[in-house]
């Protein structure tokens, strides 16, 4: 029986596949003398971070923010995606005037290694065959990701950071950063994330790369080298994935049970339900842009993290003499990463005698609202970020 014959890819598609290796954005490439130490036991090199940068360092090199990304997010935090052509997914955030103001700090976001947006991951080129990394790149972990920035920051010149800041497998980076590099966080703003992944989200996880792995268009992870992808697989984990982001109140108030297009069920199994068509658009515009590969390596990453695990099973004890300030933000719809989670780390970190404030933001949109147009979340964070800034002097 011969294979079917691949599918020709879309303009997008082509041009997400051209970034793996040779991004629009800045690149800082270390060689073979500059290997990342990673925990799997790999010492990964050459190896590449692809990452964008906005406002001005000052003199002192003391108003530097990093930015850290969530799962499918990558370094185009408040530019337009060069393969979408959409603005930067933390607009709203991250600009003049915003909470992270570059009028003021010099913002520097990142793709996270093991990422397909021009950082080294499973859809670049390993040098040593010529043809991508494929499942031959070495399994991620959160950590992994800020040993790579760290690097990437000290190429900077950067040595001594004003704010580390993200959301969701964002925040879990900032508590990587404060607990491995103390010395190197002044402020630190974990939003809608937690300390450990749950049982419920790697279960999530492994729903959606299993169906990735299902699609016979997966190849065992070589379908880039076969002229292949996975677009029905990696499609579905995507759906299943986006419900968990939304709250049913927002659902509810956005599609409710209005038809698509219609007035009465076609009493079949096309796309009948507003929500039905919206999650499809979000799966086929989705495999537009992201590795299949890179799904499973990052989603595993986030699986993998637990920071109390990590120092003997005290979270606690992963903050003990931290001299950074903290402000942990959740939602009170977000029931992906709820609000008990962001207390456990609160309640850590008062256990350590770390500086720390807390907010729940009310807000019906689910674990996305911290991408989302929450005033509530902007005064809080803005507030922060001057109190620090004036702590700093800067």
């Amino acid at each position: 029986m011969t294979a079917p014959a691949p599918i020709a890819d879309s303009t997008l598609a082509r041009e997400a596949r051209n970034q793996a290796d040779e991004p629009q954005s800045h690149v800082a490439r270390f060689g073979r003398d500059e290997p990342l130490m990673m925990d799997c036991g790999t010492a990964l090199a050459p190896w590449q971070l692809a990452y964008q940068t906005y406002g001005t360092l000052n003199a002192d090199r003391t108003n530097a923010i990093l930015v850290c990304h969530a799962l499918t997010g990558d370094q185009h935090v408040a530019n337009d995606h060069p393969v979408t052509g959409k603005p930067g997914w933390w607009t709203s955030f991250v600009g003049p005037g915003r909470p992270l103001d570059t009028d003021r700090f010099f913002v520097v976001c990142a793709n996270v290694i093991g990422g397909c947006m021009g950082s080294t991951g499973p859809a670049s080129t390993n040098p040593d065959t010529g043809a991508p990394w494929g499942l031959d790149f070495p399994l991620v972990t959160i950590r992994d990701m800020v040993r790579a920035q760290a690097m990437l920051m000290s190429r900077l010149g950067v040595e001594d950071l004003f704010c580390v800041a993200g959301g969701s497998m964002g925040g879990m980076q900032v508590l990587e950063w404060a607990a491995l590099y103390p010395h190197r966080v002044f402020a630190a703003m974990p939003i809608a994330a937690s300390a450990r992944h749950s049982a419920q989200n790697i279960a999530f996880h492994e729903v959606g790369r299993q169906a990735v792995m299902a699609d016979p268009d997966w190849r065992g992870g070589r379908y880039l080298e076969e002229g292949a992808r996975p677009r029905k697989g990696l499609a579905v984990a995507r759906m299943g994935a986006h419900v968990t982001y939304l709250s049913e109140s927002a659902l509810h108030r956005k599609f409710g049970r209005r038809f698509q297009g219609r007035d009465a069920p076609t009493f079949s199994f096309d796309a009948d339900f507003q929500i039905e068509s919206y999650l499809r658009h979000q799966g086929i515009t989705f495999v537009e842009r992201f590795d299949a590969n890179s799904y499973l390596y990052v989603t595993r990453a986030m699986d993998y993290f637990d920071l109390a695990d990590e120092h003997g099973g005290k979270l606690a004890d992963a903050f003990r003499g931290t001299r950074s300030r903290f402000f942990v933000m959740s939602f009170t719809s977000d029931w992906l990463f709820p609000t008990e989670e962001s207390r456990a780390v609160v309640r850590a970190l008062n256990a350590a005698g770390a500086s720390v404030s807390f907010v729940e933001v009310e807000s019906d949109k689910g674990h996305d609202a911290f991408l989302l147009d929450e005033p509530d979340m902007f005064a809080a964070a803005k507030g922060f970020i001057d109190g620090a800034a004036a702590a700093r002097g800067i």
